[in-house]
Protein backbone atom coordinates (compact mmCIF):
# COMPACT_ATOMS: atom_id res chain seq x y z
CA UNK A 1 0.00 0.00 0.00
CA UNK A 2 1.38 3.30 -1.01
CA UNK A 3 1.75 6.43 1.80
CA UNK A 4 -1.34 8.04 0.02
CA UNK A 5 -3.44 5.27 -0.21
CA UNK A 6 -2.18 4.44 4.00
CA UNK A 7 -3.45 8.54 4.75
CA UNK A 8 -6.38 8.01 3.18
CA UNK A 9 -7.13 4.33 5.12
CA UNK A 10 -6.19 6.30 7.77
CA UNK A 11 -8.47 9.43 7.74
CA UNK A 12 -11.65 6.96 6.28
CA UNK A 13 -11.02 4.98 9.73
CA UNK A 14 -11.06 8.01 11.60
CA UNK A 15 -14.02 9.50 10.76
CA UNK A 16 -15.79 6.27 10.73
CA UNK A 17 -15.13 6.29 14.41
CA UNK A 18 -16.04 9.66 14.76
CA UNK A 19 -19.74 8.74 12.96
CA UNK A 20 -19.67 5.92 15.43
CA UNK A 21 -18.67 7.94 18.38
CA UNK A 22 -21.37 10.74 17.63
CA UNK A 23 -23.75 8.58 17.35
CA UNK A 24 -23.23 7.03 21.03
CA UNK A 25 -22.65 10.12 22.05
CA UNK A 26 -26.47 11.89 21.37
CA UNK A 27 -28.32 8.56 21.95
CA UNK A 28 -31.20 8.40 24.44
CA UNK A 29 -30.83 5.47 26.75
CA UNK A 30 -34.48 6.61 28.60
CA UNK A 31 -38.03 7.97 27.16
CA UNK A 32 -38.78 11.25 29.17
CA UNK A 33 -42.32 11.56 29.93
CA UNK A 34 -43.59 15.02 28.08
CA UNK A 35 -45.63 16.84 30.07
CA UNK A 36 -47.28 20.23 28.90
CA UNK A 37 -47.35 23.48 30.95
CA UNK A 38 -49.57 23.68 33.33
CA UNK A 39 -52.51 26.19 32.90
CA UNK A 40 -51.70 27.83 37.04
CA UNK A 41 -49.22 27.90 39.20
CA UNK A 42 -48.86 26.92 42.69
CA UNK A 43 -47.70 30.07 44.59
CA UNK A 44 -45.35 29.95 47.82
CA UNK A 45 -47.04 28.36 51.15
CA UNK A 46 -50.01 27.60 48.98
CA UNK A 47 -53.32 26.21 50.74
CA UNK A 48 -53.49 22.91 49.34
CA UNK A 49 -55.42 18.90 49.80
CA UNK A 50 -53.68 15.95 49.07
CA UNK A 51 -56.32 13.13 49.72
CA UNK A 52 -55.38 9.46 47.74
CA UNK A 53 -53.15 6.53 48.43
CA UNK A 54 -49.93 6.09 50.58
CA UNK A 55 -48.24 8.13 47.17
CA UNK A 56 -50.13 11.24 48.33
CA UNK A 57 -48.73 10.87 52.17
CA UNK A 58 -45.32 10.67 50.49
CA UNK A 59 -45.61 13.79 48.11
CA UNK A 60 -47.48 15.88 50.35
CA UNK A 61 -45.35 15.85 53.48
CA UNK A 62 -42.97 16.61 51.18
CA UNK A 63 -45.00 19.76 50.57
CA UNK A 64 -45.73 20.33 54.43
CA UNK A 65 -41.43 20.10 54.59
CA UNK A 66 -41.17 23.02 52.28
CA UNK A 67 -44.44 25.38 54.44
CA UNK A 68 -47.13 25.03 52.30
CA UNK A 69 -50.11 24.87 54.13
CA UNK A 70 -51.04 21.01 52.90
CA UNK A 71 -53.55 19.03 54.57
CA UNK A 72 -52.71 15.45 54.07
CA UNK A 73 -55.06 12.36 53.85
CA UNK A 74 -56.68 13.85 56.87
CA UNK A 75 -59.36 11.07 57.14
CA UNK A 76 -56.47 7.95 56.60
CA UNK A 77 -55.25 6.54 53.27
CA UNK A 78 -58.05 6.04 50.34
CA UNK A 79 -57.35 4.23 47.76
CA UNK A 80 -60.36 4.68 45.67
CA UNK A 81 -62.09 7.45 43.84
CA UNK A 82 -65.35 6.81 46.10
CA UNK A 83 -63.82 7.21 49.39
CA UNK A 84 -61.40 10.22 48.01
CA UNK A 85 -65.03 11.87 47.73
CA UNK A 86 -66.21 10.92 51.29
CA UNK A 87 -62.59 12.69 52.17
CA UNK A 88 -63.54 15.96 50.21
CA UNK A 89 -67.41 15.94 51.55
CA UNK A 90 -65.88 15.61 55.59
CA UNK A 91 -62.70 18.29 54.79
CA UNK A 92 -64.32 21.12 51.84
CA UNK A 93 -65.17 23.81 53.98
CA UNK A 94 -60.94 23.76 54.98
CA UNK A 95 -61.18 25.79 50.97
CA UNK A 96 -57.84 24.51 49.75
CA UNK A 97 -57.13 25.96 46.57
CA UNK A 98 -55.21 23.54 45.43
CA UNK A 99 -56.47 19.38 45.67
CA UNK A 100 -54.27 16.80 44.92
CA UNK A 101 -56.17 12.92 44.05
CA UNK A 102 -54.13 10.18 43.93
CA UNK A 103 -55.94 7.18 42.59
CA UNK A 104 -54.69 3.87 43.73
CA UNK A 105 -57.40 1.18 42.87
CA UNK A 106 -60.70 0.63 41.50
CA UNK A 107 -61.49 -1.81 44.01
CA UNK A 108 -63.85 -0.92 47.07
CA UNK A 109 -65.37 -2.97 49.63
CA UNK A 110 -69.02 -2.62 50.41
CA UNK A 111 -70.36 -3.45 53.85
CA UNK A 112 -73.21 -5.60 53.05
CA UNK A 113 -75.31 -4.77 56.08
CA UNK A 114 -75.90 -1.41 54.73
CA UNK A 115 -74.75 -1.60 51.28
CA UNK A 116 -71.96 1.63 52.08
CA UNK A 117 -68.46 1.75 50.67
CA UNK A 118 -66.62 1.64 53.62
CA UNK A 119 -63.36 3.43 53.91
CA UNK A 120 -61.49 1.44 55.69
CA UNK A 121 -62.65 -2.46 56.91
CA UNK A 122 -61.28 -1.97 60.93
CA UNK A 123 -60.03 -5.13 61.08
CA UNK A 124 -63.46 -6.46 61.35
CA UNK A 125 -64.35 -10.05 59.92
CA UNK A 126 -63.83 -10.29 55.38
CA UNK A 127 -67.17 -11.99 55.39
CA UNK A 128 -68.99 -8.61 56.44
CA UNK A 129 -67.91 -7.26 52.91
CA UNK A 130 -68.37 -7.27 49.25
CA UNK A 131 -65.64 -6.52 47.02
CA UNK A 132 -66.68 -4.76 43.91
CA UNK A 133 -65.03 -2.89 40.85
CA UNK A 134 -65.71 0.17 40.25
CA UNK A 135 -66.46 1.14 36.41
CA UNK A 136 -64.86 3.87 34.27
CA UNK A 137 -68.30 5.91 34.20
CA UNK A 138 -68.75 5.14 38.29
CA UNK A 139 -64.90 6.33 38.46
CA UNK A 140 -65.86 9.51 37.03
CA UNK A 141 -68.62 10.16 38.70
CA UNK A 142 -67.20 9.82 41.93
CA UNK A 143 -64.39 12.07 41.04
CA UNK A 144 -66.87 14.16 39.37
CA UNK A 145 -68.93 15.10 42.44
CA UNK A 146 -65.34 15.25 44.70
CA UNK A 147 -64.96 18.61 41.94
CA UNK A 148 -68.02 20.15 42.07
CA UNK A 149 -67.96 19.91 45.85
CA UNK A 150 -65.00 21.70 45.83
CA UNK A 151 -65.90 24.18 43.69
CA UNK A 152 -69.04 25.04 45.40
CA UNK A 153 -66.57 26.20 48.63
CA UNK A 154 -64.11 27.61 46.38
CA UNK A 155 -64.70 28.66 42.61
CA UNK A 156 -61.22 29.10 41.90
CA UNK A 157 -59.88 25.66 43.15
CA UNK A 158 -57.31 23.73 40.66
CA UNK A 159 -57.09 20.03 40.80
CA UNK A 160 -53.98 17.77 40.02
CA UNK A 161 -55.12 13.73 39.51
CA UNK A 162 -52.38 11.71 39.86
CA UNK A 163 -52.59 7.89 39.78
CA UNK A 164 -50.21 5.43 42.02
CA UNK A 165 -47.25 4.05 40.15
CA UNK A 166 -47.57 1.68 43.56
CA UNK A 167 -48.72 -1.74 42.16
CA UNK A 168 -51.54 -4.01 43.90
CA UNK A 169 -49.62 -7.73 44.60
CA UNK A 170 -52.71 -8.69 46.02
CA UNK A 171 -54.88 -8.58 42.85
CA UNK A 172 -51.81 -9.97 40.85
CA UNK A 173 -50.22 -7.68 38.66
CA UNK A 174 -52.04 -8.15 35.34
CA UNK A 175 -55.21 -7.24 37.50
CA UNK A 176 -53.33 -4.13 38.74
CA UNK A 177 -52.68 -2.88 35.55
CA UNK A 178 -56.35 -3.30 34.43
CA UNK A 179 -56.98 -1.41 37.26
CA UNK A 180 -54.52 1.46 36.65
CA UNK A 181 -56.31 1.57 33.33
CA UNK A 182 -59.85 2.28 34.69
CA UNK A 183 -58.65 5.10 36.90
CA UNK A 184 -56.90 6.50 33.78
CA UNK A 185 -59.42 6.58 31.60
CA UNK A 186 -61.94 7.85 34.30
CA UNK A 187 -59.03 11.03 34.57
CA UNK A 188 -59.44 11.69 31.23
CA UNK A 189 -62.88 11.97 31.03
CA UNK A 190 -62.37 14.68 34.38
CA UNK A 191 -60.04 16.59 32.32
CA UNK A 192 -61.86 17.11 29.39
CA UNK A 193 -65.43 17.68 31.46
CA UNK A 194 -63.03 20.51 34.05
CA UNK A 195 -61.19 21.85 31.27
CA UNK A 196 -58.93 24.75 33.16
CA UNK A 197 -60.23 23.14 36.52
CA UNK A 198 -58.48 19.41 36.31
CA UNK A 199 -55.00 18.45 35.28
CA UNK A 200 -53.81 15.31 34.92
CA UNK A 201 -49.92 14.68 36.49
CA UNK A 202 -48.23 11.70 34.88
CA UNK A 203 -46.57 10.10 38.10
CA UNK A 204 -47.32 6.68 37.73
CA UNK A 205 -45.85 6.91 33.70
CA UNK A 206 -42.88 8.35 35.18
CA UNK A 207 -41.96 5.82 37.51
CA UNK A 208 -43.03 3.06 35.13
CA UNK A 209 -41.67 4.49 31.51
CA UNK A 210 -39.18 7.24 32.36
CA UNK A 211 -37.29 5.81 35.14
CA UNK A 212 -38.35 1.88 34.92
CA UNK A 213 -35.76 0.07 37.12
CA UNK A 214 -36.25 -1.56 40.68
CA UNK A 215 -33.13 0.34 41.96
CA UNK A 216 -36.24 3.30 42.29
CA UNK A 217 -38.30 0.92 44.45
CA UNK A 218 -38.04 0.39 48.32
CA UNK A 219 -37.12 -3.20 49.29
CA UNK A 220 -40.98 -4.73 48.67
CA UNK A 221 -39.89 -3.90 44.93
CA UNK A 222 -43.99 -2.32 44.80
CA UNK A 223 -43.21 1.47 46.63
CA UNK A 224 -41.22 4.02 45.07
CA UNK A 225 -37.85 4.59 46.97
CA UNK A 226 -36.85 8.17 48.61
CA UNK A 227 -35.40 8.88 45.09
CA UNK A 228 -38.08 8.08 43.42
CA UNK A 229 -40.12 10.19 45.27
CA UNK A 230 -37.54 13.30 45.13
CA UNK A 231 -37.41 13.16 41.21
CA UNK A 232 -40.92 13.22 41.01
CA UNK A 233 -41.06 16.14 43.25
CA UNK A 234 -38.99 17.73 40.85
CA UNK A 235 -41.03 17.29 37.75
CA UNK A 236 -43.66 18.63 39.60
CA UNK A 237 -41.85 21.38 40.26
CA UNK A 238 -41.13 21.95 36.78
CA UNK A 239 -44.44 22.05 35.43
CA UNK A 240 -46.29 23.98 38.87
CA UNK A 241 -43.64 26.16 40.33
CA UNK A 242 -42.79 29.69 38.86
CA UNK A 243 -40.50 32.12 39.76
CA UNK A 244 -41.75 33.42 43.24
CA UNK A 245 -42.03 29.71 44.40
CA UNK A 246 -39.02 28.55 43.29
CA UNK A 247 -37.45 31.34 44.93
CA UNK A 248 -38.84 30.75 48.40
CA UNK A 249 -37.81 27.22 48.43
CA UNK A 250 -34.66 28.41 47.73
CA UNK A 251 -34.11 31.02 50.10
CA UNK A 252 -36.16 28.37 52.62
CA UNK A 253 -33.67 25.53 52.17
CA UNK A 254 -30.48 26.95 54.23
CA UNK A 255 -32.72 27.92 57.12
CA UNK A 256 -34.95 24.19 56.91
CA UNK A 257 -31.12 22.69 56.85
CA UNK A 258 -30.36 24.82 60.23
CA UNK A 259 -33.03 23.81 61.19
CA UNK A 260 -32.86 20.00 61.22
CA UNK A 261 -29.37 20.37 62.72
CA UNK A 262 -28.91 17.87 65.63
CA UNK A 263 -26.03 19.71 67.74
CA UNK A 264 -24.39 17.98 70.46
CA UNK A 265 -24.51 20.47 73.06
CA UNK A 266 -28.55 22.40 72.65
CA UNK A 267 -28.04 24.33 75.89
CA UNK A 268 -24.87 25.56 75.13
CA UNK A 269 -24.45 29.12 74.25
CA UNK A 270 -22.97 28.84 70.46
CA UNK A 271 -26.13 26.80 69.38
CA UNK A 272 -28.07 29.70 71.30
CA UNK A 273 -26.65 31.91 69.02
CA UNK A 274 -27.00 29.90 66.10
CA UNK A 275 -30.95 29.52 66.98
CA UNK A 276 -31.30 32.88 67.39
CA UNK A 277 -30.29 33.98 64.00
CA UNK A 278 -31.98 31.24 62.65
CA UNK A 279 -35.13 32.51 63.85
CA UNK A 280 -34.79 36.05 62.72
CA UNK A 281 -34.18 34.58 59.05
CA UNK A 282 -37.50 33.07 59.38
CA UNK A 283 -38.83 36.53 60.65
CA UNK A 284 -37.75 38.21 57.58
CA UNK A 285 -38.72 35.40 55.31
CA UNK A 286 -42.30 35.82 57.26
CA UNK A 287 -42.34 39.72 56.19
CA UNK A 288 -41.09 38.61 52.52
CA UNK A 289 -43.58 36.07 52.19
CA UNK A 290 -46.72 36.86 53.78
CA UNK A 291 -48.65 33.79 53.18
CA UNK A 292 -45.69 31.89 55.23
CA UNK A 293 -46.53 31.11 58.64
CA UNK A 294 -43.33 28.56 59.77
CA UNK A 295 -44.67 25.62 61.65
CA UNK A 296 -42.01 22.92 62.41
Amino acid sequence: MTNDSLVFANMVETSLFFIYTRKYIFMEFRTIVDIPKSCFQIPPCEKMLFVGSCFADNLGHRFCEEQFQAIVNPCGVMYNPASILHTVHKVKEEKPNVAIFTLGTNHVYILKETGEIVDNCAKRPQKLFEEKKLTVEECFDYLKQAVVELQTENADVHVIVTVSPIRYRKYGYHESQLSKAILMLATDQLVKAFDGVVEYFPAYEIINDELRDYRFYKEDMLHPSDQAVEYIWQRFSEIYFGKETQEFLREWKPIKEALGHKPFNPESEEYKMFMTKTMLKVEALSKKYPTFAFKK
